[in-house]
C-alpha cells in the first residue's frame, strides 16, 4: 500500500517546518515546491539526511515543477510574502492574492481530488480566493488560523496561571487578524472555565495579547514572522484530514447561514476528516462573543471583496 502524499507550497520557514513535521510524524510523503530554484531541493535533501537520526521512513522531495505534486491527498499553501514590522496582515493582500491564485490553479490541474489547507495571509481572504479559484466544494478548501490563535491563547492562559498547558483547552474564532474572537466561555483548564480561575481584567488582557500574538513575534524578529506555531497548527489539521479523525478544531470555513453569517470564510469549530470539513458546529455563544464574531466576519467580507476586485 502506497503512502499518502502531501504537497507543501512554499519552502520558506512555515512551509519547510510544516514539511519537516509531516515527515517526522510519518503522516505522508511530502513534495516541497517553491519558485526559487534550489531552495526546496536543498531543504528537502537536508531533511532526508536527518531521517536516520530521527527515525522516519517517509520521503520528502523538493521541486520547482508542479507535475511532481500530482495526485496529492492534501495541499498546504504557505506561499506569499511574510509580514514585516508595522505591516498588517491586510497589507499583504494585493501581492499574496496573485501568488495564491496562481498556485491554486496549478494545484487543481495536478491534484483535482485534494483537500487544500491555506496558511497564507491575510488568511481568511486567501482561503476565499483559493476556493473561488479552485472550483472545489467549500468543504475541501480550509484555512488555518483558529488552531494557531487558540494555541497562542492557551499558552498565555497557562503562563498567567503558572500551570500546565496540557490542561488548557482554548478557543478563538472569527477572522485571523485584529478582529479575532477569543471565547472565554469555551476556554477551560481541566474542564474549569477560565473566568473561575482568572479575574475578568486578566482575561481581557490575555484576549488582547492573543489578538496581536503574531505582531508581537514580528516585532521581536524584525526581519521575519512566526513559523514554529503556524506550521504545527497546519500539520494538526493535515493530520486530522489524513487520519480521518474527525477532530473538532477551530478552522476557517465557508459559512452558509451558521451564526447568522453567510457567504464568507471565517473561523468556527469544525470536524475535520477525509473530506475536509465534515461538519461546522454552531455552538451557543454569549451575546458579546456572538456580536464580535459577526463583526469579525464583516471585516473579512471587506477583504474578500478586495480580493474579488484584484482577480
Amino acid at each position: 500500500m502506497s503512502r499518502r502524499k502531501v504537497t507543501v507550497v512554499g519552502a520558506g520557514n512555515v512551509g519547510a517546518t510544516a514539511a519537516q513535521r509531516i515527515v517526522e510524524k510519518q503522516l505522508a510523503d511530502v513534495v516541497l515546491i517553491d519558485i526559487v530554484e534550489g531552495l526546496p531541493q536543498g531543504k528537502a535533501l537536508d531533511m532526508m539526511q536527518s531521517a536516520a537520526t530521527e527515525g522516519f521512513d517517509t520521503h520528502i522531495h523538493g521541486t520547482n515543477d508542479y507535475a511532481d505534486t500530482a495526485n496529492s491527498d492534501v495541499v498546504v499553501i504557505t506561499a506569499g510574502i511574510a509580514r514585516k514590522p508595522g505591516m498588517s496582515r491586510d497589507d499583504l493582500i494585493a501581492t499574496n492574492a496573485k501568488i495564491v491564485g496562481s498556485v491554486t490553479e496549478q494545484i487543481v490541474k495536478y491534484s483535482p481530488n485534494c483537500v487544500i489547507v491555506v496558511v497564507s495571509n491575510p488568511l481568511d481572504a486567501m482561503t476565499y480566493l483559493a476556493w473561488k479559484t479552485s472550483g472545489f466544494d467549500s468543504n475541501r478548501v480550509i484555512g488555518m488560523a483558529g488552531v494557531l490563535d487558540s494555541s497562542r491563547y492557551a499558552m498565555f492562559i497557562a503562563e498567567a496561571l503558572k500551570g500546565s498547558i496540557k490542561d488548557v483547552r482554548a478557543m478563538v474564532l472569527g477572522g485571523h487578524g485584529d478582529t479575532m474572537v477569543p471565547v472565554p466561555e469555551y476556554t477551560t483548564v481541566n474542564g474549569i472555565q477560565i473566568d473561575q480561575l482568572l479575574p475578568v481584567s486578566k482575561i481581557e488582557e490575555i484576549n488582547e495579547r492573543t489578538k496581536h500574538g503574531g505582531a508581537e513575534i514580528v516585532k521581536h524578529l524584525k526581519t521575519g514572522s512566526a513559523y514554529y506555531a503556524p506550521s504545527a497548527s497546519a500539520v494538526a489539521m493535515v493530520e486530522a484530514i489524513l487520519l480521518d479523525s474527525k477532530r473538532i478544531l477551530p478552522s476557517c470555513c465557508y459559512l452558509n447561514g451558521e451564526y447568522g453569517i453567510d457567504g464568507v470564510y471565517v473561523g468556527v469549530p469544525a470536524s475535520l476528516g477525509a473530506n475536509g470539513v465534515e461538519a461546522v458546529h454552531e455552538i451557543k455563544l454569549r451575546e458579546n462573543s456572538s456580536s464580535d464574531l459577526k463583526s469579525s466576519a464583516e471585516e473579512v467580507r471587506k477583504l474578500c471583496e478586495q480580493v474579488g476586485a484584484l482577480v
